[in-house]
């Protein structure tokens, strides 16, 4: 087996991307905010990583580092094995077609004057796959209806479709390159619930019949759970647990991940709910807390979490791959869920 097939298709090695705030008041020093903090993933190609976090703790930061749309502040991300900051601008530009972006807010992300056939067609043009209109519209005809849409779509506008329909053009847009890896930037949280099984089911045929990797971003674990080969769980830049999906849903062992489960809507009502949701909100990244960022919220929280930073690493009572950033999570008995509440307050 060549070396090409067996090495992961992207592997990002310690990434960071920070974020200089401007000098306040009486001449303050600039701020540094660390949106994403060392942050070490490998995606095998075919495979799917989800990427889970409450809003704020640099999901789409990542995202975008990974595809040179944001600058990265240290780091190294090597596509295929290629060194992607290594690359010069024709480089990058040719890169591009193999690495693609799924964004949120498809109606945002669709420019309104332009119509369907312009919008899907304009990466076409611009790399030179095709060489006249007549040869764009048969290729976006051909797209859209991959995802679903008619072919008189090609002459309307984005205001005249729903939000699903907006993302199914999203979609097409970024296959319209035969790109091989895509970041799926949250793109079913605008989305009603009926409509993102849809859109779900749709990714999942196109990476199956493409061989298609994906960086699947979204909030909620239970939007990942069935998609997603591997989950890196994400708080305040870092990720705090990762393991493969089976694992990390049958066995949590971070406190914030039980919470970000424990949120998730159970169908029966009669069901004994798993732990309590968690309390208060992400901590700014201007200010981080010291030692374990989540020790203000979480309820097994001692002197040791509050002055020493854990890292990300396999544990005793775990499987290998399994590799947590938590202290005490050899704690916990294996499935069991802690129950979570918010910790009394510690006295200054």
């Amino acid at each position: 087996m060549s070396e090409s097939t067996t090495r992961p298709l992207l592997r990002v090695k310690d990434l960071s991307v920070q974020f200089t705030l401007q000098r306040g008041l009486f001449g303050r020093k600039p701020r540094i905010v660390r949106a994403v903090d060392g942050v070490s993933l490998s995606i095998q190609r075919g495979k799917t990583l989800g990427v889970v976090g409450e809003s704020g703790c640099g999901k789409s930061t990542l995202g975008r580092a990974i595809l040179r749309l944001i600058p990265a502040g240290g780091g190294s991300v090597s596509f295929d094995g290629c060194d992607i900051f290594a690359l010069g601008r024709n480089e990058m530009r040719h890169m591009r077609r193999r690495m693609q972006i799924i964004f949120q807010d498809p109606a945002s992300s669709l420019n309104p004057r332009m119509n369907i056939e312009t919008i899907v067609g304009e990466a076409l043009m611009l790399h030179g796959l095709v060489n006249t209109r007549r040869q764009r519209q048969t290729r976006v005809v051909e797209l859209l209806a991959r995802v679903g849409l008619s072919s008189d779509a090609i002459s309307r506008y984005p205001h005249e479709f729903s939000g699903g329909q907006r993302q199914r053009i999203v979609i097409a847009r970024a296959l319209s390159l035969e790109p091989e890896f895509i970041v799926c930037d949250e793109p079913v949280s605008a989305l009603d619930v009926s409509i993102q099984a849809q859109i779900l089911n749709l990714l999942a045929d196109l990476r199956d019949e493409f061989g298609l990797t994906y960086l699947f971003i979204a909030h909620d674990l239970a939007v990942v759970e069935h998609f997603s080969d591997e989950v890196a769980v994400m708080y305040l830049g870092r990720f705090v647990e990762h393991a493969s999906a089976d694992e990390l849903y049958r066995n949590p062992r971070h406190p914030y991940t039980q919470a970000l489960l424990a949120a998730v809507p159970i169908p029966d009502p009669s069901a004994a709910k798993r732990a309590a949701p968690l309390a208060g909100e992400v901590p700014s990244p201007i200010d981080p807390p010291t030692g374990c960022a989540f020790h203000p919220r979480c309820p097994l929280a001692e002197d040791r979490c509050r002055e020493e930073r854990p890292s990300l690493q396999s544990h005793s009572t775990l499987k290998r791959d399994h590799l947590v950033a938590c202290h005490f999570a050899d704690r916990i008995p294996p499935g069991a869920l802690v129950e979570l509440t918010t910790p009394a307050a510690t006295p200054s």
